[in-house]
């Protein structure tokens, strides 16, 4: 039986969503493939860490994702996708990567290309752009699926990016749910402990500026003094979030531990709260949820319909900073409502976003189209 071999085309391999996602589907897929990873950022793969080691993955030389599209350049990079039976391209910064296969596709004899659009960076968190949508409908012409986590990504692949409905998966994220049902340890973050009479609002994001975590900061700043606010992730915007935390005296009630393992994390929280300026199938919130804890967070992507119908009102518009501390704020009074909503997102958690459905779903749509091309899986 052949093995058959998937490569993945990502801008950075850091522990975000899209990434983590990966390592989770490789990790299922055990022995039954093999995997090359490319990050575009070489200095940047700390999602690796979290691979079993029981597929084997390996890390090629490959042409830069990043420079102008010109013909040249585009056909070197079709060339390095030679010789495998999948191409999983990511997000924009893989974009070339797209345009390059459905330019010379046939000229190297290239296999399937799934292409998976998870969200968007600082640069179009406000509008997306109509040159990269409009690169985006020619580059996507010779795909052979397009797969969205969110019903708002799936609206604007097929509006905005004119994408035929046969093309575009719709397959949300899932976790292991049961991981976030054990008991938290008081000492299983790095560098900080939850100590005896503590309360803590909890976050999971890369420290970037689409994240506007000082304006979570800020909607916390007024909370007890048994309030903590931590946030878990690393990134460029590290030393801006620490001066926003001083410049409000909250250097000890605001930690930043870095990575941190999720199930471990949020299973020490007591309210999750999120400040993004743009997300759409956010797994921090499924896992917040499977950890039994309520959400306050903008009402963006797909956040109000993943939530559950109870926790509804404890979101806000996005941006809206007195809005968003008002939704912590009456969650941190009421620890029976906490309780109460947060059961609620378990129960939805469990029903809906269990990892297993989403790894069959790919499972199915990768070997399918591995098939169809001569792969025996």
């Amino acid at each position: 039986m052949t093995v058959p071999r998937i490569l993945h085309l990502h801008s950075s391999f850091d522990a975000g969503g899209k990434e983590l996602r990966c390592v989770q589907l490789i990790n299922a897929f055990g022995r039954d493939a093999e995997h090359a990873i490319v990050s575009a950022d070489p200095e940047r793969r700390s999602a690796a860490a979290r691979l079993s080691g029981v597929a084997k993955v390996s890390w090629p030389e490959f042409p830069s994702l990043k420079g102008k599209p010109l013909p040249g350049r585009l056909k070197r990079i079709a060339a390095a996708m030679a010789g495998y039976d999948l191409v999983c391209t990511y997000n924009w910064g893989a974009m070339d990567a797209v345009m390059a296969h459905t330019l010379f596709a046939d000229v190297y004899k290239l296999s399937p290309l799934v292409h998976h659009e998870d969200g968007f960076n600082e640069d179009e968190a406000g509008g997306l752009k109509p040159i990269r949508n409009f690169y985006r409908s020619i580059a996507l012409g010779r795909s052979s699926a397009l797969v969205v986590p969110s019903r708002t990504l799936e609206r604007i692949a097929l509006e905005t990016w004119h994408q035929p409905r046969t093309r575009v998966r719709l397959i949300p994220n899932g976790i292991d749910t049961r991981a976030f049902t054990k008991p938290p340890k008081s000492d299983a973050l790095p560098r900080v402990v939850k100590r005896k009479g503590e309360l803590w609002v909890g976050s999971l994001a890369g420290l970037r500026a689409v994240k506007n975590l000082p304006l979570l900061i800020r909607a916390c700043r007024d909370l007890p003094d048994e309030w903590q606010l931590v946030i878990g992730g690393e990134g460029p915007e590290r030393s801006a979030i620490v001066a926003e935390a001083a410049a409000h005296g909250m250097e000890d009630r605001v930690h930043l531990p870095g990575q941190v393992e999720p199930a471990k994390a949020t299973a020490l929280f007591d309210i999750f709260a999120l400040s993004s300026l743009s997300e759409q199938f956010p797994i921090s919130v499924v896992e917040a949820m499977a950890a039994g804890l309520p959400i306050a967070a903008p009402r963006i992507g797909d956040i109000a319909a993943m939530v559950a119908t109870e926790n509804g009102p404890y979101l806000s518009a996005p941006g809206d900073e007195a809005g968003l501390a008002a939704a912590i704020a009456a969650l941190a009074a009421d620890p029976e409502l906490r309780r109460r909503i947060g059961e609620t997102n378990r129960v939805k958690a469990k029903a809906e976003y269990d990892e297993g459905r989403m790894i069959e779903r790919y499972r199915a749509l990768y070997w399918g189209l591995m098939n169809r091309a001569g792969i025996a899986g």
